[in-house]
């Protein structure tokens, strides 16, 4: 009974080993080192884990190229990343799929021949290089045998993808038509209509008249969106008054920067050797009879005008040349004259005055300049107190009553770019503050250092009648001149229908030959061509402007000028709508495979890839 009791225990602690390894082995398949390593099947063909994973990091790179900053898998998947990589992986699985059915391969001769051309894998003498090949792979993470089932896969899937698209083009018709729609050209007859061809200027507008106006078009008179800003700023100009600046100090800076302060006469100078005296004689001698210019001559020794180009050079510089380089006139040539690289003619095409600014007429600037400097060095210094004071719980206010920083407030907005939102630095921090924030220093172009605070956020909002009133009288007054001028323009169109004479409408007008669609005009509404293609020959139609009315008078239709550039463009439609054809049809047979292939994804492994990413 004993020895049966044993057995049972030890075929129930079994039972329980059996249960306990099915568990793990349940656990394993939702990770990432478990038993499962596909994240979806699609046929025949399954999507490791691997493969997604590669996939989503390629996403995921691509937009933090875009943005420039790193991208957690949450926000990733708001992206909807995940899924994107997912689709595009299911495509290719199901189009494998379908390329396995057909039992297209490649064969290994192809493959080699495949892996050996590609550049990546080939050593300095250009031929492959089977270290470059494993250190290529290593870099992806992936196996020579991944690599070669990829490829083999890949190169397989393009020879069903040209099967299907190969031929494909679309009806010549619909080509000849979408040409015909961008050559085609009209003429027309277009008189303007201006103010000063009213009878009378449009009277102001009563205050009536306003507030109707403004109650009517409130939308034109919307503040954007604005937040009411306190912030405290230190900047060097507030400090200037109580830095002391050793005049020792200006006196070294001056002779620091003497080169600038204390600039010799310069010449504009070109200089072109010659290997020997004699060729540079016969080259001078050229230039005085005529023979040649001097540009001739420059390019007589394989040389272009920058290569012989000295820019502005002193005395010094010239070393025996000088003397008579500088009593040369301007554009003249001397020479020959020695130079380090042998004889050479000299042509000076420029001369700068000597400068010379004292120490007496400098010292202002200098004394400010390094007033500003050690004023941003003190800035510096107090920014890590200032901030420590902010942590602590300070506020602006209480900032400003124990520091030298000074209180101010705006009303910011996108537009704003006055005063201290003329800085950059303002503008982003504006920008990204939120209720709640706390103040923190920070840095502006010119040194200064800044905290600011919101206050407050004003929505899009109708601006007040009061201070909005000149722009509704102005916004009144073009409106009410528009349409008194479009009443006019009708009136001066009926003239034209009874004796279709412009010229004794008395306005200005113009007649636009053989005009495309894109033509460009100049101070026309924007649908202006649009509205002259719209009519048929003869037609006589008004078409209103800002501040203007024009009568047009379409007179003739003319088909398309059967140019160079029109057959380019036809030849790019062509290849445009055929391409586009061919991959709607791909598309489609892909998405047919896609659903012939019946594909089942594991949201279990998928999950465990994305947690553990």
């Amino acid at each position: 009974m004993a020895a049966g009791m044993k057995n049972l225990s030890k075929t129930f602690v079994w039972i329980l080993m059996g249960l306990l390894m099915l568990g793990l082995a349940g656990f394993g398949a939702t990770s990432l080192t478990g038993t499962v390593r596909s994240v979806a099947q699609v046929g025949n063909e399954d999507i490791s884990v691997d493969d997604y994973v590669r996939e989503l990091q390629r996403e995921i790179r691509a937009v933090e190229q875009q943005t420039g900053q790193p991208l957690q898998m949450s926000q990733a998947m708001e992206f909807g990343l995940d899924r994107l990589a997912l689709s595009r992986l299911t495509a290719l699985a199901a189009l494998d799929n379908e390329v396995g059915l057909l039992g297209i391969s490649i064969g290994d001769e192809n493959l080699q021949e495949e892996i050996v051309a590609i550049p990546a894998f080939q050593g300095v003498n250009g031929t492959f290089d089977r270290d470059a090949y494993q250190f290529q792979l290593e870099q992806v993470g992936m196996s020579d045998t991944e690599f070669e089932s990829d490829l083999r896969k890949e190169t397989s899937r393009t020879i069903v993808q040209n099967a299907v698209v190969s031929g494909v083009k679309m009806p010549e018709t619909l080509t000849q038509v979408l040409t015909d729609y961008v050559g085609a050209r009209r003429s027309f007859t277009v008189a303007t209509l201006a103010p000063d061809a009213l009878p009378a200027p449009i009277p102001a507008p009563t205050d009536e008249q306003v507030q109707t106006f403004y109650d009517e078009n409130t939308e034109l008179f919307t503040l954007p969106r604005t937040k009411k800003l306190t912030y405290a700023i230190l900047s060097p100009e507030m400090l200037l008054d109580d830095v002391e600046i050793d005049e020792d100090a200006v006196q070294r800076l001056y002779e620091q920067r003497a080169a600038e302060f204390q600039q010799p006469e310069r010449r504009l100078v070109e200089r072109l050797t010659f290997p020997n005296e004699e060729e540079a004689q016969n080259a001078m001698a050229q230039l005085e009879v005529g023979g040649k210019t001097f540009e001739q001559l420059v390019r007589d020794r394989q040389l272009e005008l920058s290569d012989i180009d000295l820019g502005d050079v002193t005395r010094e510089d010239l070393g025996e040349a000088a003397e008579d380089v500088f009593a040369a006139d301007l554009d003249g040539v001397v020479g020959p004259l020695p130079s380090t690289f042998g004889p050479a003619l000299f042509r000076i095409n420029g001369s700068l005055a000597e400068n010379s600014t004292s120490f007496e007429d400098a010292a202002p600037a200098l004394r400010e300049e390094l007033a500003a400097d050690r004023a941003r060095r003190q800035i510096e210094a107090q920014a890590e107190d200032i901030n420590d004071l902010l942590a602590g719980g300070a506020t602006l206010e209480e900032l400003v009553s124990e520091t030298e920083m000074e209180l101010g407030q705006i009303d910011w907005t996108a537009q704003t770019g006055e005063g201290v939102a003329a800085y950059d630095g303002f503008r982003s921090a504006a920008e990204a503050v939120q209720e709640g924030d706390f103040p923190e220093v920070a840095f502006l172009e010119d040194g200064s250092i800044f905290a600011l605070r919101l206050n407050e956020v004003l929505e899009p909002r109708p601006e007040p009648l009061e201070t909005a009133r000149d722009r509704v009288v102005a916004a009144w007054t073009q409106a009410e001149t528009n349409t008194a001028l479009e009443e006019q323009a009708n009136a001066v169109l009926e003239q034209v229908q009874a004796d279709g004479d412009f010229t004794a409408t008395g306005l200005p007008f113009r007649v636009e030959n053989a005009l495309t669609r894109t033509a460009f005009l100049e101070d026309v509404p924007a649908d202006f061509m649009t509205q002259v293609f719209e009519m048929e020959q003869g037609d006589l139609r008004v078409i209103p402007g800002a501040g203007t009315a024009f009568i047009v008078r379409l007179d003739e239709l003319l088909p398309p000028d059967e140019t160079d550039e029109l057959r380019q463009v036809q030849q790019a439609l062509a290849a445009q709508m055929d391409q586009a054809l061919a991959q709607n049809i791909f598309d489609a047979f892909v998405r047919d495979a896609q659903v012939r292939a019946r594909p089942v994804v594991d949201q279990q492994a998928l999950n465990a890839v994305q947690a553990s990413y």
